[in-house]
């Protein structure tokens, strides 16, 4: 894709208010987590250091969520600022058509669209497990996360589980038990654990007893209640949240929540939303062109950038809200992810042409 001279100047202009629109958001959000931390900030080993490093890995999921309103605004300035300098009404002079302009604007929309498709691919995912992860380990979480699965220990036993699902049942637990001398006296095996009246029912046990010093027992029973301080409130803290995970990971979580009867509606929702991602972002820059041309002639950059916000939160709560009502009523995922998208590119292509016919 060639860049001409045009799109070298629209690009720089846009691509400097950006950051600056991104970096007065990352503010606010930083703030917001802030204040959403403050209340775990001196419990156990959760002190100043740790507080500010959860704050700086959250941050990454913030710049990807608030990336099209940041698109929105900082094509809104970044295309203002050359109608304010007559730069836009000398082009517009010399023959250069708005569709032309539109496409200068949309080459920078397509860098933006990659450089946000691997945030939310490779950086978010890592950030927010560091961020979960660290979290739990300086309050002192009693489970800890490590490659083999989860670890927790109660008393003189130590349990080992690999997974928790969305509603909170644990898969292929393992729970050995120690004696006051320190040997392993039994090892019980199940292959799912659901918390019911206040116990956990163990499906599909295998208890294998240690009788002397090399004799071994063992049993096979299809269910077994365990009684511990375990809680699924407990547990939560490490089941997997949709919106940390890449696209790749969820379509593989998809499945395997498929393959053990699982609600796949949220995951489901959450690929869809990444997926279009990139293209919201490229919609919003599409969205900000007919505002600057409607005042081509005229100031109003604080104006301008007030609409910008306005539509910018309009699209957050739509594109949310849509989400939320079409799990809650089993609208189709990708329809609800994709359907917020489709009215603002149709919005746009409306203000476009009515602009480009008030030129």
């Amino acid at each position: 894709m060639m860049l001409t001279l045009l799109d070298r100047l629209i690009a720089r202009h846009i691509i400097h208010s950006t950051m600056l629109v991104l970096n007065v958001l990352v503010t606010l959000a930083v703030f917001f987590v802030l204040i959403d931390t403050l209340k775990d900030y001196g419990k156990a080993h959760f002190g100043m250091f740790e507080l500010v490093k959860y704050v700086v890995l959250r941050q990454p999921q913030q710049v990807y969520e608030l990336s099209p309103i940041g698109a929105l605004i900082g094509t809104i300035m970044g295309l203002s600022t050359l109608a304010l300098n007559s730069e836009l009404t000398a082009m517009r002079a010399a023959g250069v058509s708005v569709a032309r302009i539109v496409i200068a604007t949309l080459k920078v929309g397509l860098l933006f669209a990659v450089v946000i498709l691997l945030v939310g691919e490779y950086i978010v995912p890592v950030s927010e497990n560091m961020a979960q992860t660290g979290r739990a380990r300086a309050l002192e979480t009693p489970l800890q996360k490590k490659s083999s699965g989860i670890w927790l220990r109660s008393g003189t036993s130590f349990v080992n589980i690999s997974e928790v699902l969305p509603d909170l049942s644990l898969l292929r637990m393992n729970i050995y038990v120690f004696g006051q001398d320190n040997r392993l006296h039994s090892q019980t095996a199940a292959q799912r654990a659901r918390h019911e009246d206040g116990a956990w029912r163990l499906e599909g046990v295998t208890e294998t007893l240690i009788v002397g010093k090399e004799a071994v027992q063992t049993r096979r029973l299809a269910e077994e209640v365990w009684h511990s301080a375990l809680t699924p409130d407990v547990v939560s803290v490490f089941a997997i949240r949709p919106e940390s995970l890449s696209l790749q990971q969820l379509h593989y979580y998809i499945g395997h929540l498929r393959q053990n009867n699982q609600d796949t509606r949220n995951f489901r929702l959450a690929f869809w939303q990444k997926s279009f991602m990139p293209l919201a972002t490229l919609i919003m820059m599409l969205l900000a062109t007919p505002f600057v041309f409607r005042h081509i002639r005229s100031g109003g950059l604080s104006h301008r950038v007030f609409i910008g916000i306005m539509l910018g939160l309009v699209f957050i709560i739509f594109h949310k809200s849509i989400g939320y009502f079409g799990a809650l009523y089993a609208f189709p995922p990708m329809a609800a992810a994709l359907l917020p998208i489709l009215l603002f590119f149709a919005l746009a292509l409306y203000l476009l042409r009515r602009a480009a016919r008030g030129l």
